[in-house]
C-alpha cells in the first residue's frame, strides 16, 4: 500500500518550500523586468544609431558636393592662371595702342 502525499513532507517543510518558490517567482519576475528594460534600451539605442547613420549619410553627400565644387573651382583657377597673362598682355597692348593713337 502506498502512503498519501501528505505523509511525505511536514507542514513546516511545505511552508519552507512554498517560501522558496515565492522567492524564485519574484526573481523570475525581476529578471523579466530587467529583460524588458534592456530590450527597451536596445530599441532606443537602435533608433538613435539609425538616426545618426542617416545624418552621417546626409553629411557625406554634402561633403561630396563640396569636394566636387572645390574641384571645379580648382579647374577654373588653373585655367585662369594659365590665361591671365595673355589677357593682361592683350589689354595692355590695346590700352597702349589707344593711348598712342594707332
Amino acid at each position: 500500500m502506498t502512503q498519501p502525499m501528505t505523509d511525505l513532507i511536514t507542514r513546516e517543510e511545505f511552508d519552507l518550500l512554498a517560501a522558496r518558490i515565492g522567492i524564485v517567482e519574484r526573481e523570475v519576475d525581476g529578471e523579466k523586468l530587467v529583460t524588458r528594460h534592456v530590450l527597451a534600451e536596445a530599441r532606443r539605442t537602435s533608433d538613435r544609431v539609425a538616426a545618426l547613420e542617416a545624418r552621417i549619410e546626409r553629411m557625406e553627400r554634402k561633403v561630396d558636393d563640396i569636394g566636387r565644387r572645390l574641384a571645379e573651382l580648382d579647374g577654373k583657377v588653373t585655367v585662369l592662371t594659365t590665361t591671365l597673362p595673355g589677357i593682361v598682355a592683350d589689354a595692355l597692348r590695346t590700352a597702349l595702342r589707344d593711348r598712342d593713337g594707332r
